[in-house]
């Protein structure tokens, strides 16, 4: 089964542990250490001008708003306004966005946001989020290796190990080239990665479960050394609104006994049981380092997720930070990996 698929509708629960706050304010000091916090709408409304909805996979004009522009020659329409250029600056990609929690919190910070996923489920999500939000975000329905923007962003962020997914060194190269390719000039790129040790040693070959109120789930992984892939089998229960007496669950069941009524204890839910299977591979921060520097990108520094100091060799959860590398344009509209 596609991974987050039927997994989606809980992802958030069981997820609630997560330290998205904590990710977000170690994301902003970076902006702020390599020179791209400089943002222009802090405390603002953020209007998007990019002039271009995708829905559903479908590109949509958006029209609302459109004002005259007959006295505006079509060379000087095509030419890039500083506020063009400040807004790409101040705009941020979130890389494998899932149902959008640090999109949304990066956002609330005053940045435009752009979120790609490749998974539809995840994304609908996202998108009642923004809904009920009022956020001005851009979701994109895309798989990473094939990024495709309508111009450049200033800053690139991936992390809850979105590309431990990519299971091939090429998968990485293609999505780091990508990345290069749409950063502004001296743009960073910020990412983490599960290591070999912890797939190999900490969370390989183990079951985790857990039971709440709602929702329950089995996780059982199996690494596979040789590949270096871990596979994570993974079993949710999710209640359903019904129970098997056809009641609404919680409903209170009274009945008579001896012409009196007793009231019985509210009837549970069903639950449904779904299944999907997931595969990480493990990578080395040598690995990383020589994989950004085949697709153009300039390594600046690594730090342990947990610690944010040096990298061990027990790390378990890598940060990377690169830049755009020196030699590359920015939305060069020729990519080698196109062009095969």
């Amino acid at each position: 089964m596609e991974a987050y698929t039927d997994f989606a509708r809980v992802y958030d629960e069981l997820m609630d542990d997560t330290p998205y706050e904590a990710w977000c304010d170690f994301l902003l000091g970076v902006f702020c250490r390599y020179g791209v916090d400089d943002v222009s709408k802090r405390g603002k409304s953020i209007s998007n001008d990019n002039g271009v909805i995708f829905e559903n996979g479908e590109k949509v004009a958006d029209t609302e708003g459109a004002t005259e522009t007959s006295e505006v020659s079509l060379d000087a329409a095509s030419e890039p306004t500083d506020k063009n250029l400040r807004q790409e600056r101040n705009t941020i990609l979130d890389l494998g966005c899932g149902t959008g929690t640090l999109t949304e919190l990066l956002a609330r910070k005053g940045y435009d946001m752009i979120g790609v996923d490749n998974a539809q489920e995840m994304l609908q999500i996202a998108m009642e989020k923004r809904e009920r939000s009022g956020l001005d975000i851009l979701y994109l329905l895309q798989d990473m290796r094939e990024l495709e923007l309508y111009g450049t962003v200033g800053t690139v962020v991936s992390v809850c190990d979105s590309l431990n997914y990519l299971l091939e060194e090429a998968d990485i190269v293609q999505t780091f080239a990508r990345v290069n390719n749409y950063l502004y000039p001296q743009g960073i790129f910020i990412f983490d990665f599960n290591t070999v040790y912890k797939y190999a040693a900490v969370i390989g070959d183990a079951t985790i479960a857990e039971n709440r109120e709602d929702c329950s789930f089995i996780w059982e992984n199996y690494y596979h050394e040789e590949e270096e892939i871990n596979e994570y089998d993974l079993t949710v229960f999710v209640a359903e609104g019904r129970t098997a007496s056809g009641r609404d669950a919680g409903e209170t069941v009274w009945q008579k006994e001896n012409g009196r009524e007793n009231r019985e204890a509210e009837e549970r839910p069903l639950f449904r049981r779904f299944q999907e299977v997931h595969y990480q591979r493990g990578y080395r921060l040598e690995q990383m380092k020589a994989l950004l520097l085949q697709a153009g990108l300039e390594f600046l520094e690594a730090l342990d997720a947990d610690t944010h100091g040096e990298v061990r060799a027990e790390s378990e959860r890598i940060y990377v930070v690169a830049r755009k590398g020196a030699g590359t344009k920015a939305n060069q509209t020729v990519m080698q990996d196109t062009e095969m």
